[in-house]
């Protein structure tokens, strides 16, 4: 039985031929106009060509997390140096650190927070799959003063979606003094993100995902609160190219529409994402919300064909992501046969992150194009796939009929 197809009007096949159609979590397929601005020639990085389009990268990077009053940095490294910029510029060695962990990413940005210098303490989500409950954040906030609380937004191991709305509210009311940290990596352009709004003091992210752009940027808006915790500092820097006194004068200058310079631009990789954040807010903000439902929408159809096939989330109702899904692998079959026969069908699937199930999980992105552009049909392909590959290897683990 094959998945529900939607009537598209004037469809069309992806124009990208020769290449297997991602669906992990990241990178994600991505618009030919994205493709074409990482093509063009090299512009200098102090050119006026350049810094005009580095200023308006900037500030599209603000309005899609909901600020107007954030410093944004974009600077070419992973989702992963968005980390290090918190602890080499907000953090001092004894500071106190809540990290709210619900799944791989949480225990990275505790590693690198504690290579700088801080004390973390991890709160854990109650059982694998559901989010920190709020009341354990609040007793946890109470039991000692932290500098900094820290929520992965979406953890792409397990697709724990976190109510960081209702985190910010507990976390200013119990202890108004805490800065609130938000990684976005999976989060930033298919989920409501209102950085002013809800009082979010960091957001961090990158280019490849939901943003929809090319591996290779890190994006990180620092409210003013974040940058005056790291103007009144009273140690240095622990470390170099993280460091918001290199860059912050560098970001400041073309937000001024200025050229600066501390390392080369990235060029090519900020005008593709110049491209992809014009493409998210081409009609506001209303049309970045029609965006977040059509990844909700799609995450919705992708979860009643894996229902249809027995595979139940990992995730409990209610902390579903909207750009990824993740779900069990029906009993006696493993992840790897089944990526590896969609990937056969040209779809690249993600197995498990967390080593204790790695092989008895996969992992689902949906995200940017594949979603907003239905003419690509790239959302109809991906159930398909899953539908006819799972089918396919449950028939072939059936008993042959006896024969008298």
């Amino acid at each position: 039985m094959s998945s529900p197809k939607p009537q598209i009007p004037n469809s069309k096949k992806r124009d990208q031929p020769g290449h297997k159609l991602l669906a992990i979590p990241g990178p994600v397929e991505v618009g030919n106009n994205v493709l074409e601005a990482l093509a063009q020639p090299p512009l200098s990085h102090v050119s006026p060509d350049f810094t005009r389009i580095f200023q308006q990268g900037l500030l599209l990077s603000k309005k899609v997390v909901g600020s107007a009053s954030g410093q944004p940095f974009i600077i070419a490294g992973s989702g992963t140096l968005g980390w290090d910029q918190v602890g080499a510029n907000l953090v001092e060695r004894g500071d106190r650190v809540l990290v709210l962990r619900t799944g791989y990413f949480g225990d990275g940005f505790s590693s690198c927070l504690t290579s700088y210098g801080a004390k973390v303490t991890t709160l854990k989500a109650p059982s694998l799959g559901e989010p920190v409950s709020l009341g354990d954040l609040e007793s946890a906030l109470l039991g000692q003063n932290f500098k900094l609380i820290t929520v992965t937004h979406v953890d792409t191991s397990t697709g724990v979606l976190s109510d960081i709305k209702s985190i910010a509210a507990v976390a200013r009311r119990v202890s108004p003094q805490t800065l609130i940290v938000l990684d976005a990596v999976c989060s930033a352009g298919c989920e409501d993100i209102k950085m002013d709004a809800w009082g979010i003091d960091v957001v961090l992210t990158a280019s490849q995902k939901a943003i929809g752009a090319l591996p290779g940027l890190s994006l990180l808006i620092a409210s003013p609160r974040a940058l005056e915790t790291y103007s009144t500092r009273t140690s240095p820097i622990q470390g170099y190219y993280a460091s918001w006194q290199k860059w912050l004068p560098i970001m400041e200058a073309y937000m001024a529409g200025k050229a600066a310079y501390f390392g080369t631009q990235p060029v090519n990789l900020v005008r593709a994402l110049t491209e992809a954040l014009q493409d998210i807010m081409k009609n506001g903000e209303e049309g970045l919300a029609l965006r977040i439902e059509a990844h909700r929408k799609a995450a919705r159809r992708l979860r009643a064909v894996a229902a249809q096939l027995g595979m139940k989330t990992l995730t409990s109702r209610g902390a579903e992501a909207a750009g990824l899904t993740a779900v069990w692998v029906p009993e006696g079959l493993t992840a790897t046969k089944i990526l590896q026969r969609a990937g056969a069908k040209g779809v690249v699937m993600a197995g498990g992150l967390l080593a204790e199930v790695k092989d008895r999980y996969i992992r689902i992105g949906h995200m940017g194009v594949s979603v907003v552009d239905e003419r690509r049909g790239d959302i109809e392909k991906i159930t398909d796939t899953l539908y006819a590959v799972v089918t396919e290897l449950l028939e072939e683990k059936r008993p042959e009929p006896a024969t008298s």
